[in-house]
């Protein structure tokens, strides 16, 4: 994994970030829910640690069997079906369901592969994180997604803490 130098945006623990967010968040009168997979419920978790977490965090959906991704976060069942679950297209629709379900300004998606072996062909590290928010341009009241790709390298623990991470940075990267 390659080192990631510590910035505001980045600080260096995931509370760090959790609380760094939850007071932009607060400031902004936004709020963010999440649909998680590998994670678990580890996003959430991390957020609600903070004080005051409740102004901004909606809820989540833990979506770890592929077919609650579909009954729960409205992931689209041929996808699922076509390419898995671990799949960019799955993180941005994990992303625009935890948005949508939660009634939240922001959704974050996560699914991926913590390990220790293989998934459907798609090897341990591989995340991808979505991110469903508020759009800039017309049409009013439109929303965007984007997805990063992480090519993670750890135990379970590591690439579960680390899919955290890379998710709160990129709602940062957002808010600022």
């Amino acid at each position: 994994m390659p080192d990631v130098p510590r910035t505001p945006e980045r600080p260096g623990s995931a509370d760090e970030q959790a609380a760094a967010l939850i007071a932009a968040l607060t400031g902004r009168g936004e709020t963010v829910a999440a649909a998680e997979s590998l994670t678990a419920g580890l996003v959430c978790a991390t957020l609600a640690r903070v004080p005051g977490a409740s102004a901004a965090l909606r809820g989540g959906l833990v979506v770890y069997a592929t077919e609650l991704k579909t009954a729960l976060a409205g992931v689209d069942a041929a996808l699922l079906a076509e390419h898995g679950a671990v799949h960019p297209e799955v993180a941005a629709q994990l992303a625009e369901g935890a948005r949508e379900r939660c009634g939240a300004t922001w959704g974050l998606g996560l699914t991926g592969v913590a390990g220790p072996a293989a998934q459907d062909g798609v090897e341990p590290g591989t995340v991808y994180v979505g991110l469903a928010g508020p759009g800039t341009r017309p049409p009013r009241g439109a929303s965007f997604v984007t997805v990063r790709t992480l090519a993670l390298r750890g135990d379970r623990e590591m690439i579960r803490t680390e899919s955290v991470r890379a998710a709160f940075s990129l709602l940062g990267e957002h808010l600022t």
